[in-house]
């Protein structure tokens, strides 16, 4: 998969996730948000050559990306769709934490495909 098509896989899902949330379907939704999550991480690791091959190397592209960017808000996102993808398989989270996930892991997707230079990230 290209860089291009990662972005608008992020995006894809997004917009799926919620469409899932509004039809009840909280397990896809969770699962959905982990998707837009991963497909932002791996657009912009596929750009620097970094591994995004396994959910470790991803949460390592994460800890790179905050670091470089001193971003203090890209891990907490990375935990909350951590958490959904968890949410997926074992349907543990409440509706209040839904909610913030909802809300979170949308900021954290947007936020990593705004460090995409423009031609990559548009």
């Amino acid at each position: 998969m290209l860089t291009h098509e990662h972005v608008h896989t992020a995006q894809e899902f997004l917009e799926k996730a919620e469409a899932e949330f509004e039809a009840g379907d909280i397990l896809q939704g969770s699962e959905k948000l982990w998707g837009a999550a991963t497909h932002a991480i791996m657009a912009n690791a596929q750009l620097r050559g970094w591994n995004f091959g396994s959910h470790r190397a991803m949460g390592e592209a994460v800890d790179r990306l905050a670091e470089e960017y001193a971003d203090e808000s890209l891990e907490p996102g990375f935990a909350v769709a951590e958490k959904c993808h968890a949410n997926y398989y074992h349907d543990f989270m409440e509706d209040y934490e839904l909610t913030r996930a909802r809300a979170i892991v949308p900021r954290f997707v947007n936020r990593l495909l705004a460090l995409l230079p423009r031609e990559n990230g548009a």
